[in-house]
C-alpha cells in the first residue's frame, strides 16, 4: 500500500483534462473521492486548426488555479493507440532469471532500440512458481517512445508538477474493471473470473478495446471515435463542426431526429464491424474464453441510441454505469458536472487507484532517470547531514594546511596570475565569438521570419485548392479511356510564387503575345498593387489529331483556363458539387506559355518497359516555341501568337521551327534543358508495344492579390444589384424620350 497521501489522477483527452482526487480510508478499505476538475478545450485538440501546444498548457493553468495540488501525487495517462501492447507466453523459467528473459522478448517485440524508449512488464495470468521455476507465466510488455513519453510530460514539468505515475489508458481502464466492477484487490494474484468482459472506452478519435476476466488482458485499438460522427453529420447535412457537435450530443432533441440518425446510420455499422472483428479476433486465440457482457465508457458513449444499437448487433448485455460501484465521497460523485461527464472519468479513476496500490497493476512508463533523481532528492537530508560531517573534517584539515601556507610563494603565484590571464583573454575571445554568432544566427531567424511572415493563415490553402480543382480530369465515361492521348490530365511539376510589391511590374515585361492567353479583360487592364506572382510548370501528353485545338499549349488554355471549371472563372463548380472560388480569391491575369513540345517513347506496359526504347528519336527545343519562346534577344522573334506553329501545331519539325525570343524578369530567367537536344537518331519502328507520343512542356502564371471571405464579392449578386439599380433609376425618370437611334 502506498503512503496515505491525497491523489490526482488525470488524463489530458481530446476534448478536456479530467481529473480526480483520491484517498484512501484505511477504516473502511475504500477509496473516497475528494475532489474533481473537468476542464474543457475551445476546440478538440484534433482540429486542424487546433494548436494543443497552446491549449494544453492554459487547461493545465485552469486546473491550477482552481486546486491545491502541493504534497499530492499525480498520476497521468498516456494515450492507448501510441503504445506498444503485447502478451508473451513465457517457457518455464526459473524465477530469478525472468527479468532477463523478459528483457530478451523485449528485443525482439520492441521495433526500436531499447534505449529510445521507455518499458515495464507485469507479470499476468495463473502462472505458479514449482521448485524455483516459473510454469505458465505470461507477461504483459508496455512500451512508448522516449520522445512521445517526454512529450506528454512537458505541460506539467513547464508547471513544476512532479508526476509520480506514468501509465497507459487501457490498463488504467483495466483497475476500473478489477477493482470496481469485478471486486479484486491487490491480495487476490492469480484470481480471475471464468466469464470475460469487454470495456469500451470511447474517445474523440479511438476506441479502447479492452478483454480481461480479472486476470488476463487483451487490448486493441478501434480507430473509431466520437468525432467520426460528428464528421458524418458535417458531410451529410453540411453543417460546420461546431453546429453538427451539437447536434450529434441533442440528437433527440433536433427538429428532425430521423434524419440525424440516417446520417449517423453507416458510423454506427462501421463502428459494430470494427468491434466485432475485434471479438472475432480474440476468440479465435482464446477458444475457451466466454463473453458475459459489454461495458461502456468515456463521453462518445453518451451518444443516443448507440448503447442499445451496440447490444442488437452484439448480442451481448451493453451496460453503461451511472456510478463508481467501489467509490464513496457523495460530494464528489452527486456533483451535477461529475454526474454528467462521470464516463469521462475512467481513467482518472484508474489512475489514481494504482497510485494508491489498490490494483494488481504496477507499471509505470516513467523515465528511469526521473524516478532516479527523485529519490536521491528524497534522500538528499541524510546525503547533506553525512556531507556536513565530512565537510568539517575536511575543513579542519585545511585549517592545518593554511597555517602552513599562509606565507605567499611569489613564483608558483607569478604563474597563477599568468595562468589566469591567459584564461581571461581567451574567454573573451569565445564571447566576442559567441556574440558574432549570436548576430549572424538573429539575422539569419529574421530573414526565414520575413519570409513566412503573413502566410499562416487559411488563404494558400484555398489557392492551391483552386489549382487542383481546375485540372482537367476524366469525368463519367470518360474514365473508361486508356489511351494516354486522350485522357484529360495534366502534371504540375513545380508551383512556386513571389510576393512583389507592385504586380504592375510583372504585367510590364510580358510581350504582347505573352498575353494573348489571358481574358480579354485582363489584357486590357494591368494588375495594381502589392501581391504574389505563382509559376506553375508542367507537362502533357494530350494529342486529339482531329481537334488541332486540343493539342499543344491550346490543350492547356481550352481544358485548364478557359472551361467552366478553368483558373480564369471567378467560381467553379468542384467535382463534389460545392462552390469553389478562383478569381473570387483575388487569381487573376492567367496566362499560359509553351516551353517546349517533342516527341517521347511510350509503352504502355510502363516505365521499365518504356526505357527499351530510348534509342528511338527525340526533337527538342531548347529554346521552347510559339507565344515568342522563351531565350534570346528581344529583336528576335520570329513570329506572334497567330503564326506560331509551336502553339499546339503537330508538324514534326515545330520544335526546330518554334519562337526563339526570350526574356527574363526580374534579374531571374529560366533554362529548360531537354535531353537529347540537337540529336536525332532512326526510330525503332519495330519495337513491340511502342509508340512516339508527343510532351508539351508548358508554365502557367498568374496574379494572387489575397481577398478575406468576408471581403470578397458575389460578382453575379453585384452585377443583379446595379442592374435592379438601373431600372430603379429609368422607372423614376420623369423624362423618357420617344425614340431612342442608334448610329449604324
Amino acid at each position: 500500500m502506498a503512503e496515505n497521501r491525497s491523489v490526482w489522477g488525470i488524463e489530458i483527452g481530446q476534448y478536456a483534462l479530467k481529473a480526480i482526487r483520491l484517498q484512501y480510508a484505511e477504516s473502511s478499505d475504500q477509496a473516497v473521492a475528494v475532489a474533481f476538475d473537468y476542464v474543457p478545450f475551445p476546440k478538440i485538440l484534433s482540429q486542424p486548426d487546433a494548436i494543443p501546444e497552446e491549449l494544453i498548457p492554459q487547461a493545465l493553468e485552469t486546473f491550477l488555479s482552481r486546486n491545491d495540488v502541493q504534497g499530492d501525487l499525480i498520476a497521468i495517462s498516456v494515450p492507448g493507440h501510441a503504445a506498444l501492447v503485447r502478451f508473451i507466453q513465457l517457457p518455464p523459467v526459473e524465477a530469478s532469471k525472468v527479468g532477463e528473459i523478459v528483457k530478451y522478448e523485449a528485443r525482439q517485440q520492441i521495433p526500436f532500440a531499447l534505449e529510445e524508449v521507455i518499458w515495464d512488464y507485469q507479470p499476468l495470468g495463473d502462472g505458479i512458481e514449482e521448485s524455483g521455476y516459473m510454469l505458465d507465466a505470461e507477461v504483459g510488455l508496455f512500451a512508448m517512445k522516449r520522445d512521445q513519453i517526454m512529450k506528454q510530460l512537458r505541460p506539467f514539468t513547464e508547471s513544476k508538477l512532479e508526476v509520480e505515475l506514468i501509465q497507459i489508458a487501457p490498463l488504467a481502464l483495466y483497475n476500473v474493471l478489477t477493482y470496481d466492477e469485478l471486486g479484486i484487490r491487490p491480495g487476490a494474484e492469480g484470481a480471475g473470473q471464468d466469464e470475460h468482459v469487454i470495456v469500451l472506452d470511447m474517445g474523440c478519435d479511438n476506441t479502447t478495446l479492452l478483454v480481461s476476466n480479472g486476470s488476463k488482458i487483451w487490448v486493441r485499438n478501434v480507430p473509431v471515435g466520437g468525432n467520426h460522427f460528428t464528421r458524418a453529420l458535417t458531410k451529410e447535412m453540411k453543417l460546420s463542426f461546431a453546429k453538427a457537435e451539437h447536434l450529434k450530443c441533442n440528437a433527440t432533441k433536433s427538429p428532425d431526429p430521423r434524419a440525424v440518425f440516417q446520417a449517423l446510420r453507416p458510423v454506427f455499422n462501421d463502428y459494430v464491424s470494427e468491434i466485432q472483428r475485434s471479438i472475432g479476433f480474440f476468440s479465435s486465440v482464446n477458444r475457451q474464453a466466454k463473453i458475459s457482457r459489454v461495458i461502456g465508457y468515456g463521453n462518445g458513449f453518451k451518444l443516443a441510441g448507440l448503447q442499445k444499437f451496440l447490444q442488437q448487433n452484439l448480442q451481448y448485455d451493453v451496460e453503461r454505469p451511472d456510478t463508481f460501484r467501489s467509490l464513496s465521497g457523495d460530494s464528489v460523485l452527486n456533483a451535477p458536472l461529475f454526474q454528467e461527464n462521470m464516463l469521462g472519468f475512467a481513467v482518472p479513476y484508474g489512475l489514481a487507484l494504482q497510485t494508491l496500490g489498490l490494483t494488481r497493476i504496477h507499471t509505470s512508463l516513467l523515465p528511469p532517470e526521473i524516478a532516479t533523481a527523485r529519490e536521491v532528492r528524497r534522500k538528499k537530508p541524510w546525503a547533506v547531514l553525512t556531507a556536513a560531517a565530512l565537510l568539517s573534517g575536511v575543513a579542519l584539515s585545511m585549517i592545518g594546511n593554511g597555517i602552513t601556507y599562509s606565507a605567499v610563494h611569489s613564483e608558483p603565484w607569478t604563474e597563477a596570475v599568468s595562468e589566469a590571464d591567459a584564461l581571461g583573454t581567451q574567454v573573451n575571445g569565445w564571447k566576442s565569438n559567441y556574440e558574432a554568432a549570436e548576430g549572424a544566427f538573429n539575422g539569419v531567424l529574421a530573414e526565414a521570419e520575413a519570409l513566412v511572415e503573413g502566410r499562416r493563415n487559411m488563404l494558400w490553402p484555398e489557392v492551391y485548392k483552386a489549382i487542383d480543382e481546375c485540372l482537367p480530369r476524366e469525368r463519367g465515361d470518360q474514365k473508361d479511356n486508356t489511351d494516354i492521348k486522350l485522357r484529360n490530365r495534366i502534371n504540375i511539376t513545380s508551383i512556386t510564387n513571389e510576393h512583389v510589391a507592385d504586380v504592375g511590374e510583372w504585367y510590364k515585361t510580358l510581350l504582347e503575345d505573352q498575353k494573348a492567353t489571358m481574358s480579354e479583360e485582363d489584357q486590357k487592364t494591368a494588375p495594381q498593387g502589392e501581391g504574389y506572382i505563382f509559376t506553375l510548370e508542367g507537362a502533357h501528353y494530350h494529342d486529339e489529331e482531329v481537334n488541332p485545338q486540343m493539342q499543344g499549349l491550346f490543350y492547356v488554355v481550352n481544358a485548364f483556363l478557359k472551361p467552366e471549371t478553368g483558373l480564369q472563372n471567378w467560381t467553379i463548380t468542384a467535382e463534389d458539387g460545392t462552390t469553389q472560388d478562383v478569381g473570387r480569391l483575388g487569381i487573376s491575369h492567367v496566362r499560359a506559355e509553351q516551353l517546349s513540345r517533342y516527341k517521347i517513347p511510350y509503352d504502355p506496359r510502363g516505365p521499365e518497359a518504356a526505357l527499351a526504347a530510348r534509342d528511338g528519336e527525340r526533337r527538342t527545343d531548347l529554346f521552347g516555341s510559339g507565344l515568342g519562346g522563351r531565350f534570346g534577344g528581344a529583336n528576335s522573334r520570329l513570329r506572334s501568337l497567330g503564326g506560331a506553329r509551336g502553339f499546339g501545331g503537330d508538324d514534326e519539325d515545330e520544335n526546330d521551327r518554334g519562337g526563339k525570343e526570350g526574356r527574363s524578369r526580374g534579374g531571374r530567367s529560366r533554362v529548360r534543358t531537354v535531353p537529347g537536344q540537337g540529336i536525332r537518331q532512326p526510330f525503332d519502328d519495330t519495337a513491340e508495344n511502342v509508340e512516339q507520343i508527343w510532351q508539351t512542356d508548358f508554365i502557367v502564371e498568374f496574379v494572387w492579390k489575397p481577398i478575406p471571405p468576408d471581403e470578397r464579392v458575389d460578382e453575379q449578386a453585384a452585377a443583379a444589384a446595379a442592374e435592379d439599380a438601373a431600372n430603379d433609376s429609368a422607372n423614376s425618370t420623369p423624362a423618357v424620350p420617344e425614340k431612342i437611334e442608334f448610329d449604324d
